[in-house]
């Protein structure tokens, strides 16, 4: 004889039966963890695990930020989990990233960020990223070329360097993100875009600009904001300037 479904699946068969029928818009934070929780907690109650991971990090946005080693430290957080929470994040960046590159065309300072920005989701270190363009500003390729820790990253000028060679690319653009901070240009970030501007005018190649991300996807152009000008490469401006 069959034995009766718990509580608990009953539970599962409901959230998931909402969320077939509404999607998430009217979904609380504590609800989404649980179905979340779902596909990677088998036959036992998500909802403790959800509001204890809620209370240590305070939202699902945190929850989803937070590294593997912190969330394996929350009571009923197994490996599996982690590593389930963790793919989230990284899944959203990678859709992001591929469903911006069917714009093909860049040829606004908004286009540019708007394909960058995907990029840097979720990302805990400073990256550096760089898009090679063809002359009819179609993309030709958008490459990681350094990851530092939460401060820095090093710039790698000949790697950069040996990608547009590789790609003949007419222009180039550069990103990099500012993890916890404001997109406010150091003086280091204006001498390595005037350093990089000039290593590319000597290939023949324009530099067009360098955009900075902030966790929520805001960001600066070094360009827009005075603190760079491809047409006269070689002068650095003072912090401030133009602003």
């Amino acid at each position: 004889m069959s034995s009766k479904p718990s509580i608990h699946e009953g539970h599962r068969k409901r959230l998931k039966d909402r969320f077939c029928r509404e999607g998430l818009d009217n979904f609380n934070e504590i609800n989404v963890l649980e179905l979340l929780l779902f596909y990677c907690v088998q036959r036992k109650d998500t909802n403790p695990i959800a509001h204890r991971l809620l209370d240590q990090f305070g939202s699902i946005a945190k929850v989803l930020d937070a590294s593997r080693e912190e969330l394996l430290r929350v009571e009923g957080v197994t490996e599996n989990v982690a590593v389930f929470l963790s793919l989230i994040r990284e899944m959203s960046r990678y859709y992001m990233v591929k469903q911006s590159a069917v714009r093909k065309i860049l040829d606004s300072t908004d286009a540019c960020a708007k394909y960058l920005q995907p990029n840097f989701i979720g990302r805990s270190d400073e990256a550096v990223f760089v898009l090679c363009l063809d002359a009819k500003c179609q993309v030709i390729c958008c490459k990681m070329v350094s990851q530092g820790t939460i401060n820095s990253a090093p710039f790698p000028f000949r790697k950069v360097v040996e990608l547009v060679i590789n790609t003949k690319a007419t222009s180039v653009v550069i990103a990099h993100n500012h993890p916890g901070g404001v997109a406010i240009p150091s003086q280091e970030d204006v001498r390595v875009t005037v350093s990089l501007a000039e290593l590319m005018r000597n290939i023949d190649v324009v530099l067009v600009d360098h955009f900075i991300f902030e966790d929520d996807g805001d960001y600066v152009s070094l360009v827009q904001s005075n603190y760079f000008n491809p047409r006269t490469v070689g002068s650095v401006l003072r912090m401030g300037d133009g602003i």
